[in-house]
């Protein structure tokens, strides 16, 4: 786990951990449906993120947040995410992988991550429960996170 750039400790993380997972259930009941507000959201408020996700170029704007691929794709990011916040820091085996192919493969930028945090927050606000230090806690979970993935982007040379 990462906290060179967080000013809160170990005691502090995990109960962040703790208080995001509290209102992950409802997001975990369907994933689909959570992803595919989540992309399409993040598409609609960020419409630049669409150029790193190739394969819904051809999808129209207003099409965005009914299509099943956007929702499938949103879904898978959230299984991540998921299986992130239940490592509850010790997420090494787990993200080095995805930093490896964000960076190598798909070029995805450290922004884009606080980008769609942003819209994880306001998705869970509105759809999960998830109040306004909820959303603090997810930021600084997401914080590691990021930290964590930059580390491993500066081992691959990728600047973004």
């Amino acid at each position: 786990m990462s906290f060179l750039s967080l000013s809160v400790g170990l005691p502090q993380i995990m109960a962040n951990f703790d208080m995001v997972l509290k209102c992950w259930g409802p997001v975990e009941a369907d994933y689909n449906k959570h992803g595919g507000l989540v992309l399409s959201r993040l598409f609609a408020e960020y419409p630049d993120t669409l150029k790193l996700f190739p394969k819904f170029a051809g999808i129209a704007a207003g099409d965005l947040s009914r299509n099943v691929a956007v929702a499938a794709h949103g879904a898978t990011v959230l299984k991540k995410l998921g299986e992130l916040l239940n490592a509850k820091g010790d997420h090494a085996a787990i993200l080095k992988p995805l930093a490896t192919t964000h960076a190598k493969q798909h070029k995805i930028a450290l922004n884009n991550f606080m980008l769609i945090t942003e819209i994880i927050c306001k998705v869970m606000c509105e759809n999960a429960g998830l109040d306004a230090a909820g959303q603090d806690a997810l930021r600084q979970v997401m914080g590691v996170i990021i930290a964590d993935i930059e580390v491993t982007y500066r081992e691959l040379d990728f600047t973004g």
